[in-house]
C-alpha cells in the first residue's frame, strides 16, 4: 500500500498549513536523516507538532485510516507471527490477518523496505492503518511482554527465584501434591507473581475458561489481561497455589481462604488467598499485599496538609473512636495500619480484630475472625477486651453487637479504630443509630471519621496540558472563571502507564473531628445532611474540595475528581 503523496509533497501542505515553518524543516532534515527516520517522526519526538495532530494531518492527506489501538484486541496468534525485535526497531504492529490480506499500525508509512520486508516474511499483501508512534511503542511492549512469550519466560526462569517463606520443598504429603511441584508448573506461578510485583499490581485474578485460562492484574484500580494459556496446566496451577498456600489441593467444591508470604525481587510480599468453584474450574484471586507500602509517619499517608493535621489531633486522644469509612478497595485499611505504626510503641498494647488479617505487623496483637467456629467480630472483640489493650483496632464494624461492643469500649478507656461502608464522613453517625446504638453513646465516644477514597494518578512520564470538556465541568458545578489560572494536565499514554495516561493512585479524604456542637446535633438524631453541613462551616475540607486541591496541583484529571466525589456535589 503505496502513500498517495509523496514525503517532499506533504512536508509542503506541512509548512502551508502552519504547524511548522519552513526554517524548522530544513534544521529538523539533517539530524532526521541520519537517525534514519523521517521529519515528521522527528517532529513527534521532539513535541513540535503533537502526534494525535500529526497522525490526523497525515491521515487526511495521505488517505490512510487512523485506529485507536487501546481499543483494539490483536490476535495471540498474529502476534506469534512476527518478532518482537522488529516490531520495536521499526515502531509497527501487526494486527489482523484475512487470508492472504494483513492490516498493519505504523506511524511512518513512507516505509517502504520495511513494509517489503513483512510482506516477504509473512507471504502476505499489506494495508496500514496510522496511529500515534508512543500508543504504538506502548502496545508493542504490552503485547510482547504479556502474550506467547510466557512459554518462554517459564523457561528461562529459575524455579528457585521466587522463595515460598516456610514451604517445605520435600513434602511429598500425597502424588497430587507431589506432581505439582514439577519446574514447568513452579515456574509459570513464579512468572506471575514476580510479572504482578513488576506491574504493581494490587489483585491477581486466575480465571479458568472452557479451553484455556488466563490471569489479569488488576492495576491503579482496573484490571489488564496479562498472560492466557491453554488449561491443561491450570489444574496443576491452582493445586500449586493451594499448597503454597497451605489449602486443601482434594478439595474443589467449596470456597477456600488462605494465604502465604514470598521474597520476590528481595523484598517479604504477603498473598490473601481466596478460591471459588465457577463453572469451569476453580477461579483464584490473589490480593498482594505489600508491606512496603506500610510506612510510619502521618505524613506517608499522601494526605493533603489540612486533614493530616485533623487526623493528628484526632490520635492524641487517650480514648474514643476513630472511623475511616469508603467502600471496598479504597485503602481504609492501609490508612489505619499505617495510623497504628505511628503510635506503635513498647508502652502501648495494640490489639486487633480482622477479617482477615491484612497486613502482619510487627509489635501487634493480630486475631482474625473464624465465623465457623463462632469466632466472630463481636465475640472475638468481647475477649480482646479481657487482655488489657490499649489501642484497639475493629477490622469493620458490620453489625449492631459489634458496634455496640466498640462504642463501649471507647468510652471504657479504649482508643478504637474501625472501619465502616458509607459514602461519606457525616454518614457514618447515622449508620451507627440504624445499627440500633444509642445517639448519646455516639456523641460521647466518637472522636473523629473519615471518608476515604482512590483516584488514579496522572502519569508523569507522559502527562500534557489538556483543555477540561464542557460537560465535565458542568457536571462539577465549575464555570470557566473557577478553572482560571489553572493547568489541566492528563496522560497521553506512554509505555510506562500501558498507554491508560495513569501511573499510581492518590487518597483524598475528608476528615472531621467531633466537637460539642456536632455532639449535639448527634443527640437530637439529625440527619448526616446536616452534620456534614455543620462540619463544613467549621473548616472541613470536602472530598470534592480535597480532591479538587490534588486537581489544580497537577496529580489527577477532573474527571477523576468527578469519579470519586459524585455524590458530594
Amino acid at each position: 500500500m503505496t502513500p498517495v503523496l509523496s514525503s517532499d509533497k506533504l512536508i509542503e501542505l506541512l509548512i502551508a498549513s502552519g504547524r511548522v515553518t519552513d526554517d524548522k524543516v530544513k534544521e529538523l532534515t539533517p539530524a532526521a536523516r541520519r537517525a534514519h527516520k523521517t521529519v515528521f517522526q522527528v517532529l513527534m519526538e521532539r513535541d513540535l507538532v503533537k502526534e494525535d495532530e500529526m497522525i490526523d494531518f497525515m491521515s487526511d492527506h495521505l488517505h490512510i485510516p487512523t485506529l485507536n489501538l487501546a481499543s483494539y484486541k490483536i490476535p495471540k496468534e498474529i502476534i506469534r507471527s512476527f518478532p518482537a525485535k522488529i516490531a520495536e526497531r521499526y515502531g509497527v504492529l501487526l494486527l489482523s490477518r484475512v487470508n492472504r490480506l494483513l492490516t498493519v499500525a505504523t506511524s511512518n508509512p513512507f516505509d517502504l523496505m520495511l513494509l517489503d520486508d513483512i510482506k516477504g516474511l509473512l507471504q502476505c499483501d499489506v494495508t496500514l492503518v496510522l496511529a500515534p508512534p508512543k500508543m504504538i511503542a506502548s502496545q508493542v511492549e504490552q503485547y510482547y511482554s504479556e502474550s506467547t512469550n510466557l512459554d518462554e519466560l517459564i523457561e528461562g526462569i529459575d524455579e528457585d527465584s521466587l522463595e515460598v517463606i516456610g514451604e517445605d520443598k520435600d513434602d511429598d504429603r500425597d502424588g497430587a501434591a507431589n506432581a505439582t511441584n514439577n519446574a514447568p508448573v513452579v515456574r509459570m506461578v513464579n512468572v506471575i507473581l514476580d510479572g504482578a510485583i513488576r506491574a504493581r499490581a494490587s489483585d491477581i485474578h486466575f480465571e479458568p475458561y472452557e479451553k484455556d485460562f488466563r490471569v489479569r492484574y488488576r492495576i491503579d484500580g482496573a484490571l489488564h489481561e496479562s498472560f492466557s494459556h491453554a488449561k491443561d496446566i491450570y489444574p496443576a496451577v491452582v493445586a500449586r497455589v493451594k499448597i503454597i498456600s497451605t489449602l486443601d489441593i482434594t478439595e474443589k467444591r467449596i470456597p477456600q481462604d488462605g494465604r502465604f508470604r514470598a521474597i520476590i525481587q528481595g523484598k517479604e510480599v504477603d498473598f490473601r488467598v481466596s478460591i471459588l468453584p465457577a463453572y469451569f474450574g476453580e477461579k483464584i484471586v490473589l490480593r498482594v499485599l505489600d508491606k512496603a507500602g506500610l510506612k510510619s509517619g502521618l505524613d506517608k499517608l499522601g494526605f493533603t496538609e489540612k486533614p493530616t493535621a485533623k487526623v493528628g489531633e484526632a490520635i492524641k486522644h487517650p480514648y474514643g473512636m476513630i472511623l475511616v469509612t469508603g467502600p471496598t478497595g479504597s485503602g481504609k485499611s492501609t490508612t489505619l495500619y499505617t495510623i497504628l505504626g505511628t503510635i506503635n510503641t513498647p508502652t502501648r498494647n495494640i490489639m486487633t480484630i480482622e477479617d482477615p488479617v491484612e497486613y502482619q505487623v510487627e509489635g501487634i496483637s493480630q486475631t482474625g475472625v473464624r465465623s465457623e467456629v463462632g469466632l466472630t467480630f463481636a465475640a472475638g472483640l468481647r475477649s480482646l477486651l479481657r487482655q488489657s489493650p490499649d489501642i484497639v483496632l475493629v477490622g469493620e464494624i458490620r453489625d449492631g453487637e459489634t458496634a455496640d461492643i466498640a462504642v463501649k469500649a471507647a468510652l471504657t478507656g479504649h482508643l478504637v479504630f474501625s472501619t465502616l461502608h458509607t459514602n461519606s464522613a457525616a454518614g457514618a453517625v447515622t449508620r451507627l443509630i440504624d445499627m440500633g446504638v444509642e445517639p448519646f453513646l455516639i456523641a460521647s465516644s466518637l472522636v473523629c471519621v473519615m471518608a476515604q477514597r482512590l483516584m488514579k494518578k496522572t502519569c508523569q512520564f507522559c502527562k500534557v496540558a489538556y483543555e477540561v470538556p464542557a460537560d465535565v465541568l458542568r457536571r462539577c458545578h465549575l464555570t470557566a472563571e473557577d478553572m482560571k489560572g489553572i493547568k489541566a494536565l492528563k496522560g497521553k499514554g506512554c509505555a510506562k502507564c500501558n498507554g491508560t495516561g495513569y501511573y499510581g493512585r492518590l487518597a483524598t479524604v475528608e476528615v472531621f473531628n467531633v466537637d460539642n456542637d456536632i455532639r449535639e446535633l448527634i443527640v437530637q438524631r439529625k440527619s448526616s445532611n446536616l452534620i456534614h453541613e455543620a462540619a463544613v462551616k467549621k473548616g472541613m475540607e470536602t472530598l470534592f474540595e480535597n480532591a479538587f486541591s490534588l486537581f489544580k496541583e497537577g496529580h489527577t484529571t477532573l474527571e477523576e475528581v468527578l469519579r470519586v466525589s459524585a455524590t458530594d456535589r
